[in-house]
């Protein structure tokens, strides 16, 4: 063990934090590269590889990839000593970023292109911050407040300046998509679920709150699949078709991407990791363009350039000298990383 924990342990932060960020990026447009390869291979009129049977086979191959890498966080001594009340908020996150979010991810994707969903998501980091704020008292300068609304609004640019479609509804004053309305619904659950890691759940190790949101957040989205659709919804599940793409998928994409990214964090610094985190949509694009041959719309032109500029003055912000801040929590680092497969 001690042989090849070495060499990783040779290797900087920031090559790690670089591959998660490449990973993630391509989760959107594998996962759509999937579902039309089940497209090419009906069973019975119906894709073995749906969006459903993405999400619950990926997550179940990434809880048991995880369990295998953090099996010792089980532990008794890692955990009894938690509150009640610890364990009802990591119930709650697992309900918002173990299930919802990835869902309505998920939906999102089946109904509008990778880039809006890709853009669109920027809108997690600014109602994160603007949450921080308001209900845990975070300090931020005006660099930082003026990255945030500009990133903003790039995504109402985005969202305002599509081409309408038959699908399209009011709401707040601009015209949305379903699929637009889904993708930023999952930015806006996994915002909440960020700020209440970040604000209740400092004292869980890291490997025993990956698993238990992987876990509970794959119960409750079977619970509520069956629930809602019928229990054959999930029949294609467990064929051997659907596994050989999603073992590959789930260990890849899902757990791959989560160790690089903390191995990668237990290295850098917290500039880094925004530095990181700045290339996510950039990176979710030229994804796009390679794996699904999908170019940018006018609309993704002009709200991304928007987003850029307001990622730029983040990124600016971010670096201006401050009061000493705690370590960067895992809560934090994965803010504004968007859909990550699961």
């Amino acid at each position: 063990m001690t042989s090849l924990s070495q060499p990783l342990q040779r290797v900087p932060g920031r090559a790690y934090l670089l591959l998660a960020v490449v990973i993630f990026a391509a989760a959107n447009s594998v996962t759509r590269r999937l579902t039309d390869i089940g497209a090419q291979h009906l069973v019975d009129g119906r894709n073995p590889i749906s969006f459903c049977n993405v999400l619950f086979v990926g997550n179940l191959v990434a809880l048991i990839t995880l369990l295998l890498v953090y099996w010792s966080e089980l532990a008794p001594r890692r955990w009894r000593h938690f509150s009640w009340q610890t364990w009802l908020m990591l119930g709650f996150i697992a309900l918002l970023s173990g299930a919802l979010a990835p869902a309505m991810f998920f939906g999102a994707l089946e109904q509008t292109t990778v880039n809006n969903v890709v853009l669109l998501g920027r809108i997690e980091p600014p109602l994160a911050l603007a949450l921080s704020v308001l209900l845990l008292g975070a300090r931020v300068n005006r660099w930082v407040v003026a990255g945030a609304v500009v990133s903003f609004v790039g995504v109402v640019l985005t969202i305002s300046l599509q081409a309408p479609t038959d699908d399209m509804v009011q709401m707040a004053g601009l015209t949305l998509g379903s699929g637009e309305l889904l993708a930023m619904g999952g930015a806006v659950a996994a915002a909440i679920a960020t700020v209440a890691s970040k604000a209740s759940l400092g004292e869980v190790p890291l490997g025993l709150f990956n698993l238990v949101r992987t876990g509970l957040g794959t119960a409750i989205f079977f619970v509520a699949v069956i629930v809602l659709f019928a229990p054959d919804h999930f029949q294609d599940a467990f064929s051997p078709f659907v596994w050989q793409w999603m073992v590959g998928y789930g260990v890849v994409i899902v757990v791959g991407g989560q160790l690089a990214w903390f191995q990668g964090l237990k290295t850098s610094h917290a500039a880094e990791v925004a530095l990181a985190n700045a290339f996510n949509p950039l990176a979710g694009i030229l994804a796009a363009f390679l794996i699904l041959g999908e170019t940018p719309t006018g609309a993704q032109y002009i709200g991304g350039a928007v987003i850029a500029v307001g990622i730029a003055l983040n990124q600016w912000g971010s670096r201006q000298p401050a009061a000493p801040k705690p370590p960067l929590t895992q809560p934090e680092a994965e803010t504004g990383m968007g859909f990550r497969g699961v």
